[in-house]
């Protein structure tokens, strides 16, 4: 029988829970419209209104708060360019964006978006090397120019190195000009402590296949005063803010796994911390080279974030998939082309030392021999890594240069 891989990859999906595949697997098995008025349809409103109470709680926030999406894409999409538009809207001064550098490209692609078709002006707030937003930078901004700008947006947690953000000073600071704040929540939801009303938050993202729920699902938490206009339009659910039929299935099991990720928080951050430590502590061993990125304490329980130097980031992670072994680089690849991270360049490095980089990330599933497979292979991974070196990308950048 073919031995299953060990997965260091939660950042980027993690594994659904049992109790939330108990939930999408009862209601994938019933029939109804949530928008509907017969039986099948109240039922199904009834189970709707339920996960929505219940991922509330487990987010700190009104149940009319919550606005179902199809994920943290959505999610982010809909809180920066509805908060835009709708501050733009209300003043034709406030078209600047304050974004910190090392969004998710989610959001980064969004206000690039908005600049080039919508005439928003981006403001890319600076990183110290590890990875936290600059709040003299913000505050310089805000004190320069608050009347024109539309809204600020910082992620509360990287989804690469896995710093903490430091939310409540950055939501104090705007509040104090009147300006409203997004947070994508994503990587931090279901990890660290996250409570939307106490953050002060306008807006906050979320979504369900990082906590344990379903691909597909996801959520904003809106404030009730906060004016946002639509990216969708049709059937006027959800507050008239975000059209389309809802996901009952979907929607229960994501409000399952909020739940038992609620329920079980401080233990479970406590376990990834302490298995997260012996990661560390054995690949610095392992590989004396590697440095370890991020903010050393401030950082999501889960992820560790190295930089091996001398050799390619994809070429570890392919010889470490062949040794049985799934983690991630971090990077975007276009055309085919590796680019260094953004995060790691908005952080100081080169983009010769932003190519070694590795992510390693646990969950919910991971245990103890996870880590060990992972430090018994990587020492003569990243010796045939390092071997190879940079070849391969000198290879590839001249080809891309005869197409």
């Amino acid at each position: 029988m073919p031995i299953e891989p060990v997965y260091l990859d939660h950042a980027a999906t993690t594994p659904i829970s049992p109790a939330a595949l108990a939930a999408m697997t009862r209601e994938l098995s019933r029939n109804g419209n949530p928008s509907s008025l017969h039986g099948s349809g109240r039922r199904a409103r009834r189970v709707v209104e339920d996960a929505r109470e219940a991922l509330a709680a487990a987010a700190g926030a009104h149940p009319s708060e919550v606005i179902f999406t199809s994920g943290g894409t959505e999610s982010d999409n809909l809180a920066v360019k509805g908060l835009f538009w709708a501050r733009r809207d209300a003043d034709p001064r406030r078209t600047r964006i304050l974004c910190s550098a090392i969004e998710h490209h989610a959001v980064l692609d969004t206000v690039e978006w908005l600049e080039k078709h919508e005439g928003a002006e981006a403001v890319w707030l600076p990183v110290d090397a590890e990875g936290t937003v600059s709040l003299e930078a913000l505050q310089a901004e805000l004190e320069a120019g608050a009347e024109t700008i539309a809204l600020v947006t910082v992620m509360w947690a990287n989804n690469e190195v896995g710093t903490v953000q430091p939310v409540a000073e950055i939501v104090q600071a705007a509040h104090a000009h009147g300006i409203p704040v997004h947070s994508d929540a994503v990587q931090a939801f279901g990890a660290v402590p996250v409570d939307f009303a106490a953050s002060g938050l306008d807006a906050m993202s979320v979504s369900g296949h990082k906590i344990g729920g379903p691909v597909g699902i996801g959520a904003l938490l809106l404030g009730r005063s906060v004016r946002l206009t639509p990216v969708l339009h049709g059937g006027g659910q959800e507050r008239d803010v975000r059209s389309g039929t809802l996901a009952a299935p979907a929607i229960a099991a994501f409000a399952a796994a909020a739940e038992d990720a609620a329920a079980h928080l401080a233990e479970e951050r406590n376990r990834l911390e302490t298995l997260r430590d012996r990661l560390v502590d054995g690949v610095r061993k392992a590989v004396p080279e590697a440095v370890l990125r991020g903010h050393p304490t401030r950082r999501l329980p889960g992820n560790a974030h190295f930089t091996f130097p001398g050799c390619e980031g994809d070429s570890l992670l392919f010889l470490l998939d062949l040794a049985g072994v799934e983690s991630s680089t971090g990077s975007a690849c276009t055309a085919g082309v590796p680019r260094p991270s953004h995060v790691l360049l908005a952080m100081g490095l080169s983009e010769a030392g932003a190519r070694g980089a590795q992510r390693f990330t646990l969950g919910h599933t991971s245990t103890e021999a996870d880590v060990e497979a992972l430090l018994a292979a990587l020492p003569n991974a990243y010796a045939r890594a390092k071997q190879a070196g940079m070849a391969g990308h000198a290879s590839r950048i001249q080809t891309a240069g005869t197409r």
